[in-house]
């Protein structure tokens, strides 16, 4: 599970994705990413990281400036090295949006060393 507090920095207008003061869609799916890798912490070995490859997400409601929001994130099911995610974003009881986040399971060093290299092929 991941919460937070929503600010004015998390809102739709700070972050270029509308107009309103009112929790962005962008901000919910890094929640729903923050509960994803919390759920993780316990399941993956030593030198192993998990990344984000996919994402589905329906944003059914608002929450507004000063609301407490929460992500659950639930394995749905593992396959080889991904695992899937299904997420619910509730402020209180009401489902703000709900939708669905997969992971892949890494090695630490060779996702940095690879993602260094191509970071330096772009200079």
């Amino acid at each position: 599970m991941s919460g937070m507090s929503v600010r004015q920095g998390d809102t739709a207008i700070a972050h270029g994705s509308g107009d309103v003061p009112v929790l962005a869609t962008p901000q919910v799916i890094a929640l729903a990413e923050s509960a994803t890798v919390a759920a993780l912490l316990e399941c993956i070995e030593q030198g192993e990281t998990s990344v984000g490859i996919r994402v589905e997400f329906d944003h059914i409601s608002t929450a507004s400036i000063g609301a407490e929001v929460r992500a659950i994130a639930t394995c749905t099911k593992v396959e080889n090295n991904r695992l899937t995610f299904e997420i619910e974003v509730h402020e209180q009881e009401r489902l703000i949006a709900r939708g669905l986040v997969i992971r892949a399971v890494v090695d630490r060093v060779s996702f940095l060393a690879k993602a260094a290299a191509q970071s330096l092929s772009h200079q």
